[in-house]
This record gives C-alpha cells, structure tokens and sequence, in this order.
C-alpha cells in the first residue's frame, strides 16, 4: 500500500541545467564574500571540498558540521567568523539563481493532489545546501517546507546520495518500509541506486536525466505530467 511518494528536487521538480546552475551559483556566491577576503578558485574549492566531506559523513555527525569542519582545515577558522556571510548569502542573493532554472506549474498540482489523498510527502533533495538555501529553490515554484512531512537539508542529515543509508534514515524517521513508497528522482545513480538499494520503486522525471556511467540499475523514465497518474496507478495496487 503506497503510504508516501519522496521528490528529488533539483532537475527533478525543478526544472534545471545543473552545471549552469552551479556555475551562477558561485559567481553570485564570489560577489558576497569577496570583500572578505577571499580568492574565487579558494572558495570554489573549498565547497567543492565540504561538498565530498558531505558525501563521505558516516553518520556521525550532521553534514553542516562535516562542511564546516573541512572548510576549516583548507581555510583556518577566519571561515567560521565568516560564516555569517553565507548564511546570510542563501537568505538574500541565492534566489536570484531563480533566473538560473526553469519553471513548471505541475508540481504545485502533484503536491496538492498528495495531499488530498492523504500521502505523506518528503523532498528528497541531496543535503548539501543549507536549510535556506532549499526553501528558496522550492519557492521558485512555489512550493513551502510546510508542504512536505521531511525536506533533507544539510542540518538535519547526516548522509548524502547515493549512499542508502540516506534513504534508509529518511524510513526510520517517517516509520516507512520500502514496499510504502515510492521516489521521483532524475539521477541514475543518486536516486535510482540509493533508494532501490533498499527496495524502494524508482521513477526518472525526464528533462535533466542524469545518466551516470557508474549507475548499475534500469529505471522507468516518465513525463512530469505522468506523475499523478503513475502515484493513481501504485494507490490502486
């Protein structure tokens, strides 16, 4: 009986290129903290580095402690007395990466047809951005944290995809079994490996598939416009 459907977000729900994405992304991140000293190829590689440090945490502390934590080591600890900047960074400038993605009504409708029916809803998107920084990407299409049971941000997670330990966490927390859910991913390997690992159903949202060469399962590729009627067709089962 499907209990809870989980959406990755970023070229999932919301429409985008991810490497132009990131690349705004830290332009306009530059522009914010460069009067505070710091060099673009620096900073660029030191997220590049908190973001593997994320990818690598085993659980034992929140991925916002492993970022930082390695932003010291490459940084030394003026980057904690600057943490204020990027902070502050993904609660102004970030949602001017708004112009960076694309835009599509239908999640807003797949969000409210869930929860008419009573199934519990989580956003399933890679915890490596803080919890601002995932509230504004979901406001550009218009769609709030109060709309999802769960939304994994790098303070609340202690693993990233593809590791399934990220979504085995994620079914302690909301008291689900695999066979009660089902995923919307767009990436072979970080949501199709990761959640199928544990027996979860996985459907890809066409658009900005990512195909990665190390992925080693075969998942369904549907239209977004398709989503309600394969949530209709998994109820009926």
């Amino acid at each position: 009986m499907l209990k809870a459907v989980f959406f990755d977000l970023d070229g999932t729900l919301l429409p985008m290129d991810e490497n132009l994405f990131v690349k705004g992304y830290f332009k306009m991140l530059y522009e914010k903290v460069k009067d505070l000293g710091y060099k673009q190829d620096e900073l660029i590689n030191m997220i590049y580095a908190g973001i593997k440090a994320m990818y690598k945490n085993d659980g034992s502390k929140t991925n916002e402690e492993a970022f930082w934590a390695q932003a010291v080591k490459m940084m030394g600890p003026k980057v904690i007395e600057d943490k204020w900047a990027f902070d502050e960074f993904y609660k102004t400038e970030f949602y001017n990466t708004k112009k960076l993605c694309g835009y599509s009504d239908e999640p807003r409708k797949i969000i409210d047809y869930l929860h008419e029916k009573g199934i519990l809803v989580a956003l399933t998107t890679n915890p490596i951005f803080p919890y601002d920084g995932t509230k504004a990407r979901m406001s550009f299409l218009n769609l709030l944290p109060s709309d999802f049971s769960l939304v994994t941000t790098y303070e609340n997670s202690s693993y990233c995809k593809p590791n399934p330990k990220y979504f085995d966490d994620i079914l302690i927390r909301l008291g689900l079994k695999p066979n009660e859910v089902i995923l919307f991913g767009n990436n072979t390997k970080e949501d199709g490996d990761c959640a199928s690992a544990l027996g979860i159903k996985v459907y890809l949202v066409d658009g900005y598939i990512i195909d990665d060469p190390s992925a080693n399962g075969k998942y369904e590729k549907i239209n977004m416009e398709d989503i309600i009627g394969v949530i209709n067709k998994h109820i009926k089962n």
